[in-house]
């Protein structure tokens, strides 16, 4: 490579950086070029030579936080152990990029504010179905708690990551990371909120209450059940503070 190769993939590499600072902040219609060319350091013939429209320098942004996300799903689904971890190690991993990765972050925005560019959860649903499908198939999945329904909670809990680093972007200064907060949030929902003794009550606020007969039916339909002795535990690449004890307790 040329020493003028290698200025203009610098300069390349610092316009998308700034513009994803932008973008991010201000959104793609409150960016204006100059203001990507201050930050950059560089002209507006440099920005326009390497991306003749705002339009495609927003697409070389979002490649980039997309290339990001592929490369943490390959990650996590190259690890060993079982299928139902690996979703929750996702979401702790994506939990993260949006926090970390401007690139990222900027990538979700900007698919919601230029429609038909792609969505961010279309890069990543595919591989939590497949995932779930097959926790579904080993029996990890709770009777009553389908991929589908997992499946939905994994977009619910993203999404509102999503939205509370972008509403509070101090908040994870005064209660720690969103990944630490979201790691709270899986406990929970791997142990559930409801006691035994609230069966009754559950079922008077209208939900559905799955007792012994229910998983003995459940079985005879399709729906497998995981013995306790079957409870693995695998690393996910994140510190696990006592997920995979409420992870395995809630498979039995």
């Amino acid at each position: 490579m040329t020493k003028q190769q290698g200025r203009a993939v610098r300069t390349r590499a610092a316009l998308v950086q700034a513009a994803a600072a932008h973008f991010d902040r201000e959104g793609y219609e409150g960016t204006s070029l100059s203001k990507v060319c201050g930050t950059a350091g560089t002209s507006l013939g440099a920005l326009t030579f390497h991306f003749p429209t705002k339009g495609a320098l927003a697409d070389a942004v979002m490649a980039e936080g997309r290339a990001l996300t592929q490369a943490a799903l390959l990650r996590i689904s190259a690890l060993p152990g079982p299928a139902l971890r690996k979703v929750v190690g996702l979401t702790l991993e994506l939990t993260r990029l949006l926090e970390e990765e401007t690139a990222v972050r900027c990538a979700v925005r900007l698919a919601r504010e230029r429609p038909g560019t792609g969505g961010w959860s279309d890069i990543w649903r595919p591989v939590v179905k497949q995932l779930l499908d097959q926790a579904h198939s080993n029996g990890q999945l709770r009777y009553g708690a389908g991929p589908a329904e997992v499946a939905m909670l994994v977009e619910y809990l993203t999404a509102g990551a999503e939205a509370f680093l972008r509403g509070r972007p101090d908040a994870g200064a005064a209660a720690g990371t969103t990944v630490a907060q979201l790691k709270s949030v899986w406990r929970l929902a791997l142990a559930g909120v409801c006691v035994t003794a609230e069966a009754g009550a559950a079922e008077e606020a209208g939900w559905p209450r799955t007792d012994p007969e229910e998983a003995g039916a459940a079985e005879e339909t399709g729906w497998p059940r995981t013995d306790p002795v079957d409870r693995p535990t695998v690393q996910t690449g994140h510190d696990d503070d006592g997920l995979s004890e409420h992870w395995a307790a809630s498979c039995s």
